[in-house]
């Protein structure tokens, strides 16, 4: 669980409320060609996941132990993570778009890992349960982060002050990006201490093959192991399914801020606060979850979940600086002093909640949907191809935002691609088998 409390405010803070609205809005000159840039770096990573996922999850599996992997790219994580400080404005867009790919795919890659570990520690029952309080948990680190930098070290450009009136915390300046290029610098320090305790107290599988014999062996199980899915119908239903729907969450969750923050021209300070509400609202969402998974199983919290995703989506894309329902309500702006003040901010983030009451459900479930259906000798294998289905199309989302952006000029008309994949997945899973395949063991108290 830990692991995951570790691991999430990379999302959080850097992708979605703090440093990624900063590369766009504050960083750059051009917010709508700097959205696409951003969606091109999702595309560009999610492409390298989809490949080497799979391949890595194989080798795990024949070389056993887990552990080793996580600490190298945890490596590569933190070490890209601490130079983002160097993104000042003005700097290389280039350098910075590379060393988001490389924490990106690093931090996917490590937590290929992780899942895999799951199907060895815990039984089938409690595995959605304990999945989602963990996803839970990653929520609750995320957003303890996020308060602080929100509190205590975003400033807004003109003033140089913080929410509560104060200078920012090491004399920061804001004018310069640097209360949004420290986030960089503190997530790194975050994921180092809070993985310590999963590598020193948590039990790895035993060491296997040597390094190339399990090179060789994986990709040979990686084949045999696709050619399986031909007679397991309801696990490649899951997966392809899985694949749809979750191009569409990783949209929300690398484009949502981002896009709020072109539109309503919100700051470190705003988005930051935005991001704190979508994730107590989060914290809440993977509770309630973590009880219905138990009792009501994992497909029905994913397809609960995603209706609501659909219909936040729907909301967002609907609304605009004076109107929302796509101008059926008009929602004169009125005055602009003050934190939120126009009525479709407000309704914005009505909107937002949806978002963060569901996509911690629709992916912490998701994960223990696949653990219920497979065995724990091939859970490495099944988890890389479980990454590659979350990853395999997922840059068609954000290069079809960037595409329809660039086309049309209007980041709305991008966004509403997303609704597309998240209904196409969702028709998928109705007819997906619950489990997606027959346990490899029985369910376990």
């Amino acid at each position: 669980m830990l692991f995951d409390w570790a691991a999430q405010p990379f999302f959080t803070v850097i992708t979605t409320f703090i440093f990624g609205p900063y590369f766009v809005s504050r960083m750059t000159s051009d917010p709508i060609a700097a959205q696409a840039t951003w969606s091109n770096m999702a595309t560009i990573s999610s492409v390298i996941i989809a490949v080497l996922s799979p391949i890595l999850g194989s080798i795990a599996d024949e070389s056993g132990s887990r552990k080793p992997w996580i600490a190298f790219f945890a490596a590569i994580k933190i070490a890209a993570l601490c130079l983002l400080w160097t993104a000042a404005p003005g700097s290389s867009v280039a350098f910075i778009v590379l060393l988001m790919v490389l924490a990106t795919t690093a931090a996917e890659f490590s937590i290929v890992f992780n899942d895999s570990m799951m199907t060895r520690l815990i039984g089938q029952k409690d595995v959605g349960r304990v999945s989602n309080i963990a996803w839970g948990m990653g929520y609750l680190g995320g957003m303890i982060v996020l308060i602080s930098v929100v509190l205590f070290i975003a400033a807004g450009p003109e003033t140089g002050k913080t929410i509560l009136g104060t200078t920012p915390l090491f004399g920061l300046d804001p004018a310069t990006g640097e209360d949004a290029r420290i986030t960089g610098p503190i997530s790194a320090l975050w994921y180092l201490v809070f993985i310590l305790p999963m590598f020193f107290f948590t039990p790895d599988a035993t060491r296997g093959k040597p390094l190339t014999t399990a090179v060789r062996s994986g990709l040979a199980e990686l084949g045999s192991t696709l050619r399986e899915l031909k007679h397991k119908p309801g696990v490649f239903r899951f997966l392809v399914g899985r694949m749809i729907y979750q191009d569409g969450v990783n949209g929300l969750l690398t484009l949502g801020g981002i896009f709020a923050a072109a539109m309503f021209g919100w700051h470190t300070m705003e988005i930051g606060i935005y991001g704190i509400i979508l994730n107590v609202i989060a914290i809440f969402g993977c509770v309630a979850a973590s009880s219905l998974d138990r009792w009501l199983g994992s497909k029905f919290v994913v397809v609960l979940a995603l209706l609501l995703l659909l219909a936040a989506t729907l909301g967002m894309i609907s609304t605009g600086p004076d109107f929302t329902l796509f101008g059926l309500i008009n929602l004169p702006i009125g005055s602009t002093d003050g934190l939120f003040s126009t009525p479709a901010e407000k309704a914005y983030i009505l909107y937002g909640l949806l978002i963060g009451i569901s996509f911690g459900p629709v992916q912490a479930s998701s994960r223990s949907y696949l653990a219920r259906s497979v065995s724990p000798a091939e859970a490495g294998r099944y988890f890389g191809i479980y990454a590659l289905s979350g990853r395999a199309t997922s840059f068609m989302a954000t290069l079809s935002f960037s595409l329809l952006t660039y086309w049309t000029g209007s980041a709305r008309i991008g966004m509403a691609s997303l609704i597309i994949f998240l209904l196409g997945g969702l028709l998928i899973l109705l007819k997906t088998p619950y489990p997606a395949a027959h346990p490899a063991r029985p369910l376990e108290p």
